[in-house]
């Protein structure tokens, strides 16, 4: 065993010190799953901010994928992501035909900034190694930086609980090695194409 010097250097308990932080997680989400977390006339995504009281704002545009940030504490923020698992779980498990044995794994997307996938992934993949061991779920980091901006794809997919174990381990990397300069966050279908068109010739291929 590590010896716990040095693990709490602030005072107060490290509860305390868990609550008072500030964790803003940002999730690539496509339609389809967009949608379930929506739901109708917005009534999930309002139960999902009541009962985990964490923040949670969906960009708008017409483009495929969507931004899902949470925001809140540590805790409201895994409560979201938990209740957001499930959900997914829940609507896109059940298309199948029923057939399939066990459950249907769910994937999140989550957008980091590159300069903290170092950490993330750790010595020769150490780290990332023992995420993907010590909770069973699949991460994979993205090689390449999402468009235009310094912003990094990290997938996580497997059953609800496994994800939501992985989730919290990949925070608490995140929490522990602050993003390195300015990060230039990723927004979907603001390509170069898109905005070099001008407005009437985007609204024509309407």
């Amino acid at each position: 065993m590590a010896s716990p010097d040095g693990a709490s250097g602030v005072g107060g308990s490290p509860e305390e010190t868990e609550l008072s932080i500030t964790l803003t997680l940002r999730m690539l989400m496509h339609g389809k799953e967009i949608g379930s977390i929506i739901g109708k006339k917005g009534e999930t995504v309002k139960r999902i901010r009541e009962q985990s009281s964490a923040r949670i704002t969906i960009s708008e545009g017409s483009c495929p994928e969507r931004i899902t940030t949470i925001t809140g504490s540590t805790d409201a923020v895994f409560r979201a992501v938990s209740m957001i698992a499930f959900k997914l779980e829940e609507d896109l498990g059940a298309g199948g035909d029923g057939v399939s044995a066990g459950r249907a794994p769910v994937t999140l997307r989550l957008v980091i900034p590159a300069s903290q996938c170092g950490s993330l992934i750790g010595k020769a993949g150490a780290k990332i190694r023992e995420i993907r061991e010590s909770t069973g779920a699949q991460v994979q980091v993205a090689g390449d930086l999402l468009p235009n901006s310094t912003e990094r794809a990290v997938t996580v997919s497997g059953v609800p609980d496994t994800i939501i174990q992985c989730v919290r381990q990949i925070c608490a990397v995140i929490l522990e090695s602050p993003p390195k300069g300015a990060t230039i966050p990723y927004h979907p279908g603001l390509s170069l194409g898109t905005i070099l068109l001008s407005a009437n010739q985007v609204r024509g291929h309407g």
